[in-house]
């Protein structure tokens, strides 16, 4: 079969789950000869023209693709702040729809965790079918309605509900992001830009409430989310006009197809076709999420691991207001104020986080033997973050317990904000290292995983408070982050070996 003019390159083995990205790049290169190769049943397959191609989203304008990862930033932030912006109105909401169920009160919280959960499951395969862009806006329209109809609701169960489909439509930033920042930020420079596109995600949470205790004892609980579809619109009307889509096998898709139009050659493929049907690729896509999870040892520790944390900090989130009401009696408008460490702690891990991962990783990449820049580089701070939860939950439960000065349980939650910012931001990128073009679906099995966990874990809270204490119950929890520290290390001296052994298992995935 004869060869076409330079649109047709080398199948170019994308990142695959467990190989690391700097090795398949110099033996891609080594496989471009003319810019094309035949596959054995005779189709050409259709790839970058080269490694430089201003069509490929790594070679977009600097501009632009900050841009682009601003609004997936905005985006985040709005799901993260929906998640507790109303939580200091859960007591007026509880009185106004006649409960007094406890569990019933940290449930209306956490159901949105449970959608953030949920969503994943179905959005990511249908992000990697169709694009990362139809599902951001399908994702942008669905959140921004479920949470005006939240300030709508006329019930307790109507509410509860609203806010399960909210958080479902909330999921579409959280599974997009990592996939937007693979598509478009080479390895070297990723550290930078999740740390920016988790600071939405992670200072969201802390902010919420700030602003939610004042608009409560201002406006009533409904205006939290009255605020929340206000700051969302902005985005959401910004992405319309301004969104590109990233994921490269549909941009690959799309070249093949203008190709095939302008040569006439209909033996021209993406080198991402697989020739599935849209419907066979979403159930494959499906049962490849849940496959990482179940096969992967690695993607099954650390989902665990990041859903231990998180669900510790919707703990917080739904026990720090009762705490700080009833300990040291903060009016409604002032509870938000309890916050403060939890959002000064995942500040301090997020600019920790920006300054030192890629320099890590660069460090040790130097002097690495071969030069390789190993997704296990990304873990060292994981290590770091772990230490400080334990920390926060001795901290914070005692100093409660013996009613110290009101400043003091405030700083013991920062250590919590610290760390999980480090261990969230780690595992989210040593998951985009190792998994890159299918880190959509690794995300969404961490993201399913640590949202159920978060949704359940912190219905236990006002029983475990109730019978041990402030003091014990938080240092039942200081114990269990204890025992899970050795997770980040154990990977980081082992989880190259671990990748390895399990990289045609992953291919076929």
């Amino acid at each position: 079969m004869g060869k076409e003019d330079g649109d047709c390159a080398t199948k170019e083995e994308d990142i695959e789950a467990g190989v690391d990205i700097e090795i398949q790049d110099e033996s891609r290169e080594q496989q471009r000869v003319d810019g094309e190769k035949q596959l054995e049943d005779d189709f050409t397959i259709v790839s970058w023209d080269s490694p430089t191609d201003p069509a490929k989203p790594t070679n977009w304008p600097t501009n632009f693709r900050w841009t682009l990862i601003s609004l997936c930033t905005s985006v985040t932030f709005c799901a993260g702040l929906s998640s507790s912006i109303f939580a200091p109105g859960v007591p007026q909401l509880m009185e106004e729809f006649g409960s007094s169920n406890d569990v019933l009160a940290t449930f209306v919280v956490s159901i949105y965790v449970l959608g953030l959960g949920t969503g994943p499951s179905f959005f990511a395969p249908l992000s990697e079918i169709y694009g990362r862009l139809p599902i951001q806006h399908v994702g942008n329209l669905g959140f921004l309605c479920f949470t005006i109809a939240c300030a709508l609701a006329t019930s307790l169960p109507m509410l509860i509900g609203f806010r399960l489909l909210q958080g479902i439509f909330a999921a579409v930033p959280l599974t997009n992001g990592g996939g937007i920042i693979a598509d478009m930020v080479r390895q070297e420079e990723r550290g930078f830009a999740l740390s920016m596109f988790t600071l939405g995600l992670l200072t969201g949470p802390v902010i919420g409430p700030l602003i939610g205790g004042f608009l409560t004892g201002a406006k009533g609980w409904r205006w939290s989310f009255w605020v929340s579809a206000i700051v969302l619109a902005v985005p959401f009307v910004l992405c319309i006009p301004l969104w590109r889509e990233t994921y490269h096998p549909i941009l690959l898709a799309r070249k093949a197809a203008r190709l095939r139009k302008e040569t006439g050659n209909s033996k021209l493929r993406s080198e991402y076709d697989t020739g599935r049907s849209p419907a066979a690729h979403f159930r494959h896509s499906i049962a490849r999420a849940v496959k990482m999870l179940v096969f992967s040892p690695i993607v099954l520790a650390f989902s665990v691991y990041m859903g231990l944390v998180y669900s510790y900090f919707y703990l917080l989130l739904t026990t720090l207001t009762t705490v700080f009401e009833q300990v040291y009696h903060f009016r409604p408008s002032l509870v938000g104020l309890a916050y403060l460490g939890l959002g000064v702690g995942y500040l301090a891990g997020q600019f920790v986080f920006a300054k030192l991962s890629d320099r890590i990783l660069k460090a040790k990449a130097r002097k690495d033997p071969n030069g390789e820049m190993k997704p296990e580089y990304r873990l060292p701070l994981a290590v770091v973050g772990g230490c400080a939860v334990p920390i926060a939950f001795f901290w914070y439960g005692w100093s409660a317990q013996a009613h110290t000065h009101w400043i003091v349980p405030i700083i013991g939650p920062g250590f919590l904000g610290f760390g999980n910012s480090l261990i969230f931001m780690s595992i989210q990128a040593y998951t985009i290292d190792a998994f890159t073009i299918f880190a959509a679906s690794a995300l969404a099995a961490n993201t399913i995983t640590r949202s159920i966990m978060a949704a359940v874990v912190p219905l236990a809270a006002p029983k475990m408070y109730a019978t041990l204490g402030l003091g014990w119950g938080n240092s039942l929890l200081a114990f269990l982050a204890l025992a899970m520290i050795p997770v980040p290390w154990f990977l980081m001296t082992y989880g190259e070996r671990m990748r390895l052994a399990n990289a045609e298992r992953m291919k076929k995935f």
